[in-house]
């Protein structure tokens, strides 16, 4: 009889959330305060501090979260070791906080070493976590893209760790520009792209009720996905950057496209017709990537450095961050719900996981994200930086909102605990 494997306690998964939406908030403000850093070169502090408080504190950290969250039900085992999930936050977040600082006041020595050390550190534990999770487990597609994505940070990681040492100590016979490109996209194609894959083509389903039967398309996506990566890795390291990333974007763009095949078949014979709005954040993410991913020409024909800012900006705070926001609503009230309602059979039984947050905070929120993001995208193509002052404005609001909704979604059982106390 099939018994499906606990889940991971909330005490193991809360902190990364808390956390990352704290690192969000942190992440507009830093946007506001150096906001003329989105009309100059890329390889500044104040953008790479930025860029590295999005992709680690906020990113990465939330994804950590969702991770040991859902590999028990994507893997239907057991979570491998709960304490290495306690031990990975700590060393994120400890590391976090000592390369943003590094990078803020672009002080390059044992400082960055130490704080690049430490994330290294928490990625293998997460790498650790998730091969013992699924072990010997027949893998699927989506434990594939999952390993392989964690695979993809960790050679991300190594390649930032090298970096730091290399600003300190020179090593690298390439030009450092050339290496931080290699270590951006291993990131973002390689980590951020590769997991919300093969999360999403488990979830979407589910979220929509709906199945596609067209696995093929997501094989054929990690395939084509893994091949446009690796070439461009290769390429790019031995030889001049050129024209050829053209090549490895049209591949990955297929990839891309085989996956977004694969939820259009499974959305399309949904038996849920309405589409709730932490969904619709997920079509707002996806339409940022396509657009980023059409912007790689203007980098290399256009002159200026706008056209690579523009393609970071849509992949952090459009892809990813869309993402985040809206999956953040359909997967942590669940667990929040059957950890603490669930079992209850009178008094609050009537609860269900869509009434642990406000759902008209959430519509603001989508609304505020679309203007943030069309703003900012906006700015940065003019190089005006009144709009890019007015389109942080939003994104602080929308960071607000974030926060203070999953603050209010976090601690109403222990509110109503004390409603409810005989005392």
């Amino acid at each position: 009889m099939y018994s499906p494997a606990p889940s991971t306690p909330l005490k193991y998964v809360l902190p990364f959330y808390l956390t990352g939406a704290l690192a969000f908030l942190i992440l507009t403000v830093m946007m506001y305060l150096s906001a003329d850093a989105f009309t100059g070169h890329y390889f500044n502090p104040h953008l790479l501090s930025m860029v590295h408080t999005a992709a680690l504190g906020w990113g990465t950290m939330v994804i950590f979260g969702a991770l040991y969250q859902l590999l028990p039900v994507l893997s239907e085992r057991k979570l491998f070791m709960y304490p290495l999930s306690i031990f990975s936050w700590y060393t994120l977040t400890t590391g976090t906080v000592l390369l943003v600082f590094s990078f803020r006041n672009f002080t390059t020595g044992w400082l960055m070493i130490t704080g690049g050390t430490l994330i290294a550190i928490s990625v293998i534990t997460c790498w650790i976590q998730v091969c013992g999770t699924y072990g010997s487990f027949n893998k699927n597609i989506h434990a594939l893209f999952i390993t392989s994505s964690v695979t993809w940070l960790l050679i991300t990681v190594l390649i930032g760790l090298l970096l730091a040492i290399h600003l300190y100590n020179p090593f690298f016979s390439q030009h450092h520009i050339n290496i931080l490109k290699l270590h951006a996209h291993a990131g973002l194609a390689g980590w951020f792209v590769q997991l919300i894959t093969g999360v999403s083509s488990k979830l979407v389903p589910m979220f929509v009720v709906g199945h596609s039967t067209k696995t093929h398309l997501l094989t054929r996506a990690f395939i084509l996905q893994n091949l446009a990566l690796t070439g461009f890795m290769l390429d790019g390291y031995f030889n001049e950057p050129g024209v050829r990333s053209i090549l490895y974007a049209v591949i990955m763009l297929a990839g891309i496209a085989c996956w977004l095949m694969f939820l259009y078949d499974a959305a399309s014979k949904r038996l849920r017709n309405k589409v709730d709005i932490p969904v619709m954040h997920t079509l707002v993410s996806v339409i940022c990537l396509l657009v980023a991913v059409c912007t790689i020409p203007f980098i290399y024909f256009v002159q200026g450095t706008a056209p690579a800012v523009l393609y970071g900006t849509l992949l952090f705070m459009g892809f990813i961050s869309g993402i985040i926001l809206g999956k953040t609503f359909k997967t942590l009230p669940f667990m929040i719900w059957n950890t603490h309602y669930k079992k209850q059979l009178n008094g609050t039984s009537g609860i269900l996981p869509k009434h642990l947050y406000k759902s008209s905070w959430v519509s603001v929120q989508l609304v505020l994200l679309i203007a943030a993001i069309a703003l900012l995208g906006t700015g940065i193509a003019l190089s005006n930086l009144p709009i890019i002052q007015i389109a942080m404005v939003v994104w602080i609001g929308v960071a607000s909102i974030y926060l203070l909704n999953l603050l209010g979604m976090i601690m109403l059982p222990t509110k109503e605990k004390f409603i409810q106390s005989p005392l």
